[in-house]
């Protein structure tokens, strides 16, 4: 019998693969396929603090209040706060009674405390675990690095006074020095860190002139940014680490848990190949294991993180040397 459960942010997940925030698990509807065909949990779509911010105000411009009638910008403020929370709070509650999956909610976070607002309603509603999916822009001139990286941990720590339920932060790989920002951040308490974010990618609409979305999926060349620093990160962290972006087969998986994944997200391959692909990415899963008389997922994860590694080197190396230099024109 092959036994794919793991552990993942404390909870007993039935096994790795995790449907990573996205329109698919924006629907009680659509998480039960998700659920029916073998998902270990789901991430919830992100409620999404810029837009919060932007619906604010877009409001305060169609209005004019005089200082006198200063409180009414709070009113405005709560008002569209509650209202974008409560269809995230009600999409909880209803998962948590239908499904028996873990629900891990998403908030996507552009400050250290706007969306503070909402991590205790979260946590009522029912969900299992937080993920914050933070990325600050590296991209103000007056701002240090320092002060950048401050942010995720005032993040973190103000999260920390509104929750008991398990949190993971889902970053990105824009630092000067990842390999110890990552480690830092671990050592917050936090129970998970996801390795690692995919962003918005702009391109340029040269006919009309105007800023438009590129590579909206992820493809699987992708995987090895997040493969390569699993493998760095794996045994020399305080928490759990989970894989995202590139993840689209089975074997991606396989790799993601050799190097050291707790768990492993993927969104993209569902969007091309629907849910029922996650069935088959399970018994890929199972029949690698098979064949290489593998019974848990325990007996081989991390046997391949650089820790483990006869040649560490290996995951670092960066430049192309012996592939190029063979190559005929």
């Amino acid at each position: 019998m092959i036994d794919l459960s793991v552990k993942y942010l404390g909870l007993s997940l039935r096994n790795p693969l995790i449907v990573g925030s996205c329109g698919l698990t924006n629907s009680v509807e659509d998480i039960k396929a998700l659920e029916k065909n073998g998902a270990g949990a789901v991430v919830l779509k992100s409620i999404f603090e810029e837009e919060i911010r932007l619906e604010y105000e877009k409001e305060m411009n169609n209005v004019s209040f005089d200082d006198s009638n200063l409180e009414y910008y709070d009113y405005f403020d709560y008002q569209i706060k509650e209202n974008n929370i409560k269809k995230y709070i009600e999409l909880i509650a209803a998962c948590k009674k239908e499904m028996k999956i873990p629900i891990i909610a998403s908030v996507n976070c552009t400050t250290s405390s706007e969306w503070t607002f909402f991590a205790k309603k979260i946590q009522n509603a029912g969900a299992d675990a937080l993920e914050l999916n933070a990325f600050i822009m590296p991209s103000d001139l007056t701002r240090t690095a320092e002060e950048t990286e401050n942010i995720y941990f005032k993040l973190i720590e103000n999260v920390k006074k509104e929750v008991n339920i398990p949190i993971s932060l889902k970053i990105s790989y824009y630092f000067s020095n990842l390999a110890s920002m990552i480690k830092r951040l671990s050592d917050t308490g936090v129970s998970g860190i996801v390795l690692f974010n995919r962003f918005y990618s702009p391109d340029i609409d040269i006919e009309n002139r105007k800023v438009i979305s590129t590579h909206v999926l992820s493809s699987p060349s992708d995987l090895s940014i997040s493969l390569r620093w699993i493998a760095i990160m794996a045994n020399r962290v305080n928490c759990d680490l989970a894989a995202s972006t590139g993840v689209h087969d089975g074997k991606d998986v396989i790799k993601q848990l050799l190097v050291g994944a707790d768990a492993v997200q993927a969104v993209s391959t569902f969007y091309k190949n629907g849910a029922s692909y996650i069935s088959i990415m399970l018994n890929e899963i199972e029949d690698w294991m098979k064949d290489n008389n593998y019974k848990s997922i325990s007996e081989f994860k991390g046997s391949m993180s650089q820790s483990a590694s006869q040649n560490p080197a290996a995951i670092e190396r960066v430049q192309f040397m012996k592939y190029f230099g063979d190559m005929k024109r």
